[in-house]
């Protein structure tokens, strides 16, 4: 009886036993099957990755080409004709007020200058003698012995002698200037930019230069005060409000590119050229060390406080469609929907929209062409690695099963 009772039981554990690996593996079949049929569905549904429109910043800085120039320059050109007998300062000279920068010779205005002094001594003699008679003329009038008329003639004679005086003394002196034009001077303390005369070249008035190479239009020297520089630089209309008292710039040249220069804003032209849409705008920099020189090509930023309701977004988020510049965004049933933006601006990277999204939409980032609105999609968080650029500059996508971690949308 005992055996018996024993092989039942074996029996009977055998029985359970089967029959819970068969309930195990139709639960396992079931399982998978589910599991199978959920990733077929899950990837039924296209993946998408999402980004946010930001605000553009409070500051903006704006790069642009700039001109130095002199805070005075100036062309000095000869008055007088001649020849040039000596140049005293050449490229590069510091000067002061005054100091002589070359001398003309001028033989023939020396020779009209000796006239005109040797004709004064001869008015002031015929004045002499003027004088003398009609003192004479007036003395013999109680005597009655010359009559009242010559009386007046030599009185009027003697008048008319001294404005004959005063008049070479006027031509003498217009000599005299003239002759101080011989020796050509600095006009204000500054440097010496440019020299184009040399000894023995013919000068003349009317601003040419007669050279062996011939005749040049052109100035002598140029004088340019480099203690503050002058900063010209066309600024885009879109910036024009905020060019004000107290804006600065942040200045490089080439020659100096580890110094920065600030610059402090002067004026503008209120005005822009229509066909730049620019306005000129001028800097002053203050240049004690004399390290920047007039001519200089110059890198300007120029940073401003803006106030504005722009969003910056991906430029890799836009979509073109026939209804224009669009986005695609995620709404809260995980459907695709269009919206139209406008674009105020074009960067690198991103693109500013003024109308259109809120800092609260979710934008597909680089959408697929397949996508149309209303179609369901599922957003995933790319990971590092999922997009990169080989040395042509197209993108490379590796696996979305092994790139992309799922993150369902609450």
């Amino acid at each position: 009886m005992k055996q018996l009772n024993k092989k039942n039981g074996i029996i009977i554990f055998v029985v359970v036993l089967s029959v819970l690996y068969v309930g195990y593996r139709i639960w396992e079949f079931r399982s998978g099957a589910i599991a199978l049929q959920k990733e077929a569905l899950d990837n039924s549904i296209p993946t998408v990755a999402i980004t946010h429109a930001k605000p553009s910043p409070a500051e903006e800085t704006i790069k642009l080409p700039g001109n130095l120039q002199a805070w005075f320059q100036a062309p000095v050109y000869a008055q007088v004709s001649g020849y040039v007998r000596e140049w005293h300062k050449d490229y590069g000279a510091q000067v002061k007020v005054g100091d002589i920068l070359a001398e003309i010779n001028v033989p023939a205005l020396d020779a009209k200058y000796r006239q005109s002094k040797a004709d004064l001594e001869t008015e002031r003699a015929l004045n002499e003698l003027a004088i003398i008679t009609a003192e004479r003329y007036i003395a013999l009038r109680k005597n009655q012995a010359v009559s009242e008329q010559s009386i007046t003639v030599k009185v009027a004679e003697a008048k008319a002698q001294a404005a004959r005086v005063k008049a070479a003394e006027q031509h003498v002196k217009s000599f005299e200037a003239l002759i101080r034009f011989k020796t050509i001077v600095a006009p204000y303390e500054g440097v010496v930019i440019d020299r184009s005369i040399n000894v023995g070249d013919y000068i003349n008035k009317e601003g040419t230069i007669s050279t062996p190479s011939g005749e040049v239009v052109r100035n002598l020297f140029t004088v340019a005060d480099i203690s503050r520089m002058r900063l010209f630089v066309n600024v885009p209309e879109r910036f024009g409000p905020f060019l004000h008292d107290g804006l600065t710039a942040d200045v490089t040249v080439p020659q100096l590119p580890n110094r920065h220069f600030t610059a402090h804003f002067l004026t503008s032209a209120r005005g822009f050229d229509t066909s730049t849409r620019t306005v000129v705008t001028e800097f002053v920099i203050e240049n004690e060390d004399k390290a920047l020189w007039p001519g200089s090509y110059a890198t300007v930023h120029i940073t401003a406080q803006v106030e504005k309701d722009i969003l910056t977004i991906p430029s890799s988020a836009m979509v073109f469609q026939e209804k224009g510049t669009q986005v695609a965004v995620v709404d809260d049933d995980h459907r695709v929907r269009f919206k139209s933006i406008m674009v105020t601006r074009i960067l690198d990277a991103t693109v500013e929209v003024s109308e259109g999204i809120s800092v609260n939409d979710r934008i597909i980032n680089n959408p697929s062409a397949a996508l149309l609105e209303g179609d369901q999609v599922r957003i995933v968080t790319p990971t590092k690695g999922y997009m990169l650029e080989d040395k042509s500059g197209s993108e490379l996508k590796t696996s979305r099963e092994s790139a992309l971690r799922e993150q369902h949308a609450p």
